[in-house]
């Protein structure tokens, strides 16, 4: 991180005076502006760009020893950016993460992997990146990430676990671990984050935030590919829905050749009603915990409390799709691996990828030639099975848990865990998200339980391709029947 110290925040003065700013401001509806009010604060004069800036830094030095979320810092230029005012945009102002996956010009991306630590600060940054400009975030840093985000936790060995601030002990989700800690805790409002088999969805379900999964071609650096094999999609991590709808709409494709009628910015709670699938167990047919079954049978009282229809169903999916869904992933571990050979000079191994990583790579090697195009086949056809299962039923949308826990002890999915141990323990943990990577589907975790210890326990709705608007929609009548925007964790601002 920058050698940027609390004594010399507090030499330049403005942490007091941005403090002093948000506790006085009329316009907050609540202990904790999200991203919206704090950019109307500064369109409004009540805070400048400047000191929320310096706001958001003190905050993160103040729970990094805690949290541990941030693997690079951008302190300095934020603070340049930030003094030259704020820029137009719906967000313009709002200091920001960039997930450490995502090349940001002037740091450095490490991938959450000691093989990338020595490489330089990145000179090109994607279109999304860019968008993210436009919209007016400030960035402050790069958050963590687990390995190449292969696994749902954030314990890599380059940099160490990433902290629940809900209850320390545990994971903060993965592979956006690092960015929803940063927002839970409240040292930044919103942050980018990305998701390929649940990695928006998880650490949201984990942490107690709002995160929705955009379709497959949603976003600005989403166009070329169509394949189901394209699972990743980005966004990002925050305690409101109007936080992720103002972000979408900022950052979706709505020009010539979009794959999607643009959603635009969603405002408004749901004034329909749904037809809603209920699916209690995992894709690979495991029960989640008895908090988790509790959490979603509420989650789906509520939803008749709101006059939705609730019908059981199954996943349209064999139980086999984890399996392929698990080489796909290994082949991306592969790549990886490729990636790494041609950075160090040698194989990858063990000084530079972790076990499970490594185990991946394995998988994918030992695996018949014509075995991954097979799998890559059986993955369309459940992708279509997926689609039609909403036509068939009518379903509007599907309610399922996120996760099969409540979140996890340190070290209990992370990746020195025996390499079959941690295969049967994730496809239990996180049976519920990848199929709609596959189908290219929005998804969405909403923070509408937490366990009588007090851990956060997600529910998870799912719609048809294309379709979050009506997801959004859905949020926030959720958000206002059910609200969470003052829940704060034990560690926090």
């Amino acid at each position: 991180m920058d050698r940027i110290t609390r004594r010399g925040l507090g030499a330049l003065g403005f942490a007091a005076l941005a403090s002093e700013a948000f506790a006085k401001a009329p316009a907050i509806r609540s202990a904790w502006p999200d991203a919206t009010e704090t950019a109307a604060m500064i369109r409004g004069g009540q805070l400048s760009a400047l000191e929320a800036t310096k706001v958001a830094i003190e905050r993160t030095l103040n729970l990094q020893p805690k949290l541990n979320f941030v693997v690079a810092s951008d302190f300095d230029r934020a603070l340049k950016r930030a003094a030259a005012g704020a820029p137009a945009g719906p967000f313009g102002g709002v200091p920001f993460l960039v997930k450490d996956l995502d090349d940001f010009i002037g740091l450095p991306t490490r991938n959450g992997s000691r093989a990338f630590l020595p490489l330089p600060p990145a000179t090109k940054q994607d279109a999304l990146i860019d968008a993210y400009g436009k919209a007016g975030v400030n960035v402050i840093g790069k958050s963590a990430t687990p390995e190449a985000g292969f696994l749902p936790t954030t314990e890599p060995f380059a940099f160490g676990a990433t902290r629940n601030p809900w209850d320390i002990t545990r994971s903060s989700g993965g592979s956006s671990g690092g960015a929803a800690a940063a927002v839970a805790s409240g040292a930044v409002t919103v942050a980018h984050a990305s998701d390929g088999g649940g990695s928006i969805r998880i650490p949201s379900s984990c942490c107690g935030l709002f995160g929705l999964k955009p379709s497959r071609g949603r976003t600005v650096d989403a166009r070329a590919d169509t394949r189901v094999s394209n699972i990743g999609v980005s966004h990002v991590v925050s305690r409101s829905v109007r936080d992720s709808a103002a972000m979408l709409a900022a950052t979706e494709d709505s020009g010539p050749g979009a794959q999607h009628a643009p959603v635009g910015l969603v405002t408004a709670p749901l004034r329909r009603k749904l037809r809603v699938g209920l699916v209690i167990d995992g894709g690979a047919g495991k029960p989640p915990s008895a908090e988790v079954r509790a959490a979603t049978e509420s989650s789906a009282a509520l939803m008749r409390d709101l006059g939705h229809t609730v019908i059981p169903t199954t996943w349209p999916i064999p139980q086999t799709f984890i399996n392929d869904f698990l080489l796909l992933w290994a082949s991306g571990a592969a790549g990886f691996a490729d990636a790494i050979a041609q950075i160090a000079g040698r194989p990858a191994d063990g000084t530079l990828m972790e076990p499970f990583s490594l185990g991946l790579v394995d998988m994918s090697r030992r695996a018949p030639k014509d075995a991954l195009p097979q799998a890559i086949g059986r993955l369309e056809a459940a992708a279509k099975a997926y689609g039609r299962w909403f036509d068939d039923n009518r379903f509007d949308v599907i309610l399922s848990p996120v996760l099969a826990w409540a979140p996890p002890k340190l070290g209990e999915v992370g990746p020195a865990v025996p390499f079959d141990t941690l295969v049967e323990r994730l496809i239990e943990y996180v049976g519920y998200t990848t199929v709609h990577n596959v189908a290219g589907a929005p998804s969405m975790s909403v923070p509408l339980n937490w366990t009588p210890g007090g851990l956060p326990v997600g529910t998870q709705f799912a719609a048809r391709v294309g379709a979050e608007g009506l997801l959004f929609q859905l949020a926030y009548q959720l958000e206002a029947a059910r609200p969470w925007a003052d829940k704060a964790p034990p560690v926090r601002i």
